[in-house]
């Protein structure tokens, strides 16, 4: 397979290393979202002037030294959002990657690089982040398989940072057999939820799916059958009584001051050029700065709770990972705010409580990719990528 850049996946085509001559991932490659520590590598975060302040990394990320002594191969750094806050793609400086299985469409974000990498069969899996539905988002749009684990399960060292409290090491693959194996070298041998357990329970919540399109929903009901036929029982759970749209706003409350208590300082010092979406967004995170967030706190606490004693260990939510298809590239700003603000209402509640989620390709109406998501309890990684793994076909 060789190593090319037709559809814009990478920002850094020539980076690579090889990995152990053994080990659970030799002879597999993979790519990183430019986000990753690699020694000797700048990230650029998705911004030139983050790219042009900041020095080489010393050393490899945990995650990236992770999967090299597992045998893999890195072979490219994939291009990101600027600094991560975006699900669309479209960069402002670099360009947007090609969604190559959605003619014209956006490939998501922020892991854009890295859903087209895999895609487009560059590379066997790819790593990315996932704070808001940064891994979720764009392996909906582009059909493949993506997963974000428990907050905290994967370290996040050698990685740069959105909101630390959402933040995620994430991964894509087209196939839930490669997306288990990365995970049980990235999870660890002994994570917790690991072996071949069933799902005791799978809550369908109407709240999600009524967020999706019809005819998307529709389509994607054929794959929820194929989940329930795997579960021993299933049934319909309201599971956010607030409303979703309250969820979000807690979501991005919190999120949006954690990201400027992390970035900010150096926006005030570098002064960098961002693309009006995203400068817009900064400019809000700013206005959170030395406000009182203890009632979103409180909430998200309370959504925690209640979710995590639903699911226990082996319960599972099963909803539409985005809204629709992927919108048209270069399309009007408010329409795709109103659907990035669809997709963090479906993405805010595995942020919200920090639970793994898994998003599965289905076709949608026209044969355009759709995901379907599962999410597990909390620290149920493995239990939820070996259940796919066996009845997903």
């Amino acid at each position: 397979m060789g190593l090319d850049n037709q559809n814009g996946a990478f920002i850094d085509l020539e980076l690579e290393i090889k990995g152990s001559a053994s080990g659970k991932l030799a002879g597999l490659n993979f790519a990183v979202k430019d986000v990753f520590a690699v020694a000797g590598h700048r990230s650029s975060a998705g911004n030139p002037d983050w790219l042009r302040s900041h020095p080489p990394s010393a050393a490899h990320a945990s995650a990236v030294r992770r999967l090299l002594q597992s045998g893999a191969s890195l072979r490219g750094a994939a291009h990101t959002d600027e600094l991560m806050y975006s699900l669309g793609g479209e960069n402002y400086h670099y360009g947007t990657p090609v969604n190559p299985r959605a003619e014209g469409r956006i490939p998501g974000g922020s892991s854009s690089g890295s859903a087209v990498a895999v895609a487009s069969g560059y590379v066997d899996f790819a790593l990315g982040t996932d704070t808001g539905g940064s891994i979720r988002v764009p392996s909906a749009y582009c059909g493949v398989y993506g997963f974000r684990p428990t907050h905290g399960a994967v370290e996040m060292e050698g990685v740069i940072p959105l909101a630390p409290g959402f933040d995620t090491v994430g991964w894509i693959a087209d196939s839930p057999e490669l997306l288990q194996r990365a995970g049980e070298v990235l999870l660890g041998a002994a994570a917790p939820g690991s072996g071949e357990g069933a799902m005791d329970m799978l809550h369908i919540a109407p709240e999600a799916w009524a967020l999706a399109s019809a005819d998307s929903a529709a389509s994607l009901k054929q794959g929820l059958r194929q989940l329930q036929a795997g579960a021993r029982r299933s049934g319909v759970t309201e599971i956010a009584p607030e409303g979703l749209k309250t969820w979000m706003d807690v979501f991005r409350e919190l999120q949006g001051a954690e990201i400027w208590a992390t970035h900010g300082a150096w926006i005030e010092h570098a002064q960098p050029l961002f693309g009006p979406d995203i400068a817009a967004r900064f400019a809000w995170a700013a206005g959170l700065a030395g406000q009182d967030h203890s009632r979103a706190q409180s909430v998200r606490a309370e959504i925690a709770a209640r979710l995590r004693q639903l699911l226990g260990e082996d319960g599972c939510i099963v909803l539409p990972t985005v809204p629709g298809p992927a919108p048209l590239r270069g399309g009007d700003l408010a329409q795709l705010e109103q659907n990035r603000s669809g997709a963090m209402m479906l993405s805010c509640i595995a942020g919200l409580a920090g639970l793994p989620q898994v998003t599965l390709p289905v076709p949608g109406p026209g044969g355009l990719p759709l995901g379907l998501s599962v999410i597990g309890g909390h620290g149920q990684d493995m239990r939820l990528l070996s259940w796919v793994r066996r009845i997903w076909k």
